[in-house]
């Protein structure tokens, strides 16, 4: 993690990380304020604090209560030397808490980061450097010899060059990437977490057998993430952006929509068309790009090549970033080993989605088809032996598809979670099954896995696939563990055998065989390269078959709503009465979820420790009738608000007393004056006077911070359009090299 630090007066420091700041002092016998702690307070505090942490997720997992349990730690200094310490952790537990959790809670604080780390012994390394921003990719790994060569099945590079080659792209780009974190916790299966150390919402993570795999399939994804601007989906880029000479792509075509806003005859093909029309019910407005919000270009659109005939196609980019999220795109060492990636992840969720929709029984994987693979069977035997239950099937649909299926159940909470693989290789295939499986989870993670049911129309709703595309979590069919499978197994296998000399040649042959499955089944694929970044990337989207979210989206949910109400939300305070009217009204209007955060509403992130950053539909509109003095709506919506809330404790309070407060304003028979006294020692009085100050309307948006459509003090979005900067500098430059 990047801990950024600025010098404050005095002795006074500041350190910013994430959403977070924190602010250290020193006592005023050591010439500082004594207005915070000091940096070591911190660290000790630290210490205690991950301990408990450890301790409430035991607790958690077990429904255990902490109410009554106790931590504390001191620290016993050696008078001889002070920087030995002994740190002692004590807990008080109740009486009722059994023999058997009460070493588990032990055992829990021993597992605490902080603890092991300092045990461990970390290593300083102290230098000047030119920039801060640069030596990005010191923060990875220690890197490997120059003689090691590690070749994987799939790959066209040793896994030590592809982590060269993407550390260096990204170095060039400007991206400091760091890992935040690492998990090995069963055999031969490892995963990771990493990020732009200026921009945390753009991160990634990775799988795979070894440290080296996993790595090197991180920063593939955050490479392919970056070429299909992935991280910026949904996001307003700012008003320069917006403007300038290309928005997403210099290869992107802006059409207008017909007069009666048909959608524009260079945009899409009859077969596209056919799926995404919908009856004539899709406009051309519905297609406006939410990124920009420059309706007056009219519809971004992007190149695709058709692969039935190479004719260029122009997808609305707003139609692909809302229906496709990441699947079907990838970047490799080439492009042929990008294709195979693409293609084998849209096998792997549709075919995903038919099995669990159509609640198929799969057929097991014989053991001695099994034993074949030593390193795989060590990472399942590592499950089983933490008492998870494991399940390894054969996803192909009686050789259809190159698709593997491990699912592991979790008889403490009567969870499954079913995780699925694809690749041409079998072995490939199955061992992204298991990793995926394990990607960034902890034991404790596969508490939180839903139970099977036979409820059909659960396993068919839009949500539960989109859940199961994020991260597997969704709900899975009870009839899918049937032991009477509805296809045979089939020891499959897609691949070309290869060798170290011709790589490319065996992916472009698996890439071919790929496509000629999705032309079996008559769907048709288009695909869009990119190499403006220095890495070969492709996406590739197949109308009616690779969509996470339904087509009707494109009516009923598109993402560009956010054109409706973006700038006048940027703009609240500096709105009079008439148009605050306006955009409640169009909030009311526009059936939107109450509980629809304003973060995801206009595609603008806050940072998540504000007001901005939790405050939903239901809470906006709320506080505009406060500001247009309408008391009976908002005391409709603030009783709303408590019903519901999942927001602070502090705004819970504020709300807690405007209710209480509005309750006797709104009531002819009582006078404020009456109960004021008592709010003000129930509610304080700096809580009080916001409240009165909000139905008086001397006070407007309370808690909200000005801001604007240059989005004014919004640094977390900032640093996002920053880090979308970088891109667009790189896609300028290589245009005009290419021109």
């Amino acid at each position: 993690m990047q801990i950024n630090v600025n010098f404050l007066d005095n002795l006074r420091l500041e350190a910013k990380f994430d959403d977070f700041t924190v602010v250290t002092d020193q006592p005023i016998r050591y010439k500082g304020d004594g207005s915070a702690p000091s940096p070591f307070d911190y660290f000790l505090a630290s210490s205690a604090l991950c301990a408990a942490y450890f301790v409430k997720v035991y607790c958690k997992a077990r429904d255990i209560p902490t109410e009554n349990i106790r931590l504390s730690q001191n620290n016993i200094v050696d008078p001889e030397n002070r920087y030995n310490q002994i740190f002692k952790i004590q807990v008080e537990l109740p009486e009722d808490i059994s023999d058997k959790d009460r070493q588990g809670i032990l055992r829990s604080i021993e597992r605490c980061t902080v603890k092991k780390v300092v045990q461990t012994g970390p290593d300083f390394q102290i230098e000047v450097v030119e920039r801060l921003d640069e030596d990005a990719q010191a923060l990875l790994m220690t890197a490997p010899s120059d003689s090691a060569r590690t070749y994987i099945p799939g790959k066209d590079l040793p896994l030590e060059d592809t982590i060269a080659n993407l550390t260096s792209l990204l170095s060039d780009l400007g991206m400091k990437i760091e890992i935040s974190s690492w998990r090995n916790i069963v055999p031969n299966v490892w995963s990771l977490h990493i990020r732009d150390a200026a921009s945390q919402m753009c991160f990634t993570n990775g799988k795979g057998s070894t440290k080296e795999s996993a790595l090197a399939s991180a920063l593939g994804e955050f490479l392919e993430r970056l070429n299909c601007n992935f991280f910026y989906n949904d996001q307003y880029f700012g008003e320069a952006i917006a403007h300038s000479e290309f928005v997403h792509y210099p290869n992107e075509r802006w059409f207008q929509p017909g007069p009666n806003d048909e959608l524009p005859e260079e945009i899409l093909d009859d077969h596209c068309r056919a799926i995404y029309a919908l009856d004539g019910e899709l406009k051309g407005s519905d297609l406006y790009d939410t990124n920009s919000g420059n309706i007056e270009r009219g519809i971004c659109s992007l190149p695709y090549v058709r692969q039935s005939d190479g004719e260029v196609v122009y997808f609305p980019s707003n139609l692909i970033e809302n229906l496709f999220l990441s699947n079907g795109m990838s970047a490799g060492n080439t492009l042929y080993e990008a294709q195979v990636q693409c293609l084998s992840e849209i096998f792997e969720r549709a075919v995903k989605r038919e099995i669990l929709e159509q609640e198929i029984a799969l057929p097991d994987v014989p053991q001695s088809v099994l034993a074949q693979y030593p390193g795989i069977v060590a990472g399942i035997e590592g499950l089983e032996a933490q008492g998870f239950p494991v399940l390894v099937k054969d996803a192909s649909l009686g050789g259809q598809f190159p698709v593997m299926c491990v699912t592991l159940m979790n008889p403490r909470t009567g969870g499954v979670f079913a995780s699925f693989g694809a690749h041409p290789n079998f072995e490939v295939a199955l061992e992204r099954s298991l990793t995926e499986l394990l990607q960034g989870r902890s034991f404790e993670g596969l508490n939180d896995v839903p139970p099977p049911t036979f409820e059909s129309h659960a396993l068919t709703e839009p949500n539960n696939f989109v859940e199961h595309f994020i991260d597997s979590t969704g709900v899975v069919s009870w009839r899918f563990f049937s032991a009477r499978a509805d296809y045979p197994f089939v020891e499959w296998d897609f691949s070309v055998a290869d060798d170290e000399a011709d790589r490319g040649s065996a992916n472009a042959q698996e890439a071919e065989r790929l496509f000629g499955i999705l032309r079996d089944l008559g769907k048709e694929a288009y695909m869009a390269v990119y190499e403006d970044l220095g890495v070969p990337a492709c996406r590739i989207l197949v109308p009616g078959y690779s969509e996470i979210y339904p087509v009707e989206d494109l009516v009923m949910d598109n993402t560009n709503k956010a054109l409706y109400f973006r700038e006048d939300i940027l703009n609240l305070h500096r709105l009079d009465d008439e148009q605050l009217t306006d955009l409640v009204e169009r909030l009311e209007d526009s059936e939107l979820d109450d509980y629809t955060d304003i973060t995801t509403l206009i595609g603008v992130e806050f940072d998540d420790n504000t007001v901005w950053g939790q405050l939903t539909v239901l809470e906006l509109k709320l506080l505009i009738h406060l500001a247009l003095n309408r008391l009976e709506e908002a005391k409709e919506e603030v009783e709303m608000f408590l019903q519901y809330n999942d927001n602070t404790v502090e705004r819970g309070l504020f709300y807690q007393a405007m209710n209480a407060t509005l309750e006797v304003v709104l009531d002819e028979a009582m006078q404020l004056g009456d109960y004021i006294t008592n709010f003000r020692r129930m509610f304080n009085d700096e809580r009080m006077e916001a409240v009165v100050s909000s139905i008086e309307g001397t006070v407007r948006f309370y808690g909200l911070t000005p801001t604007n459509m240059q989005l004014e003090g919004l640094d977390k979005h900032l640093r996002l359009i920053e880090s979308y900067q970088k891109l667009h500098a790189a896609r300028a430059a290589w245009a005009q090299r290419h021109a």
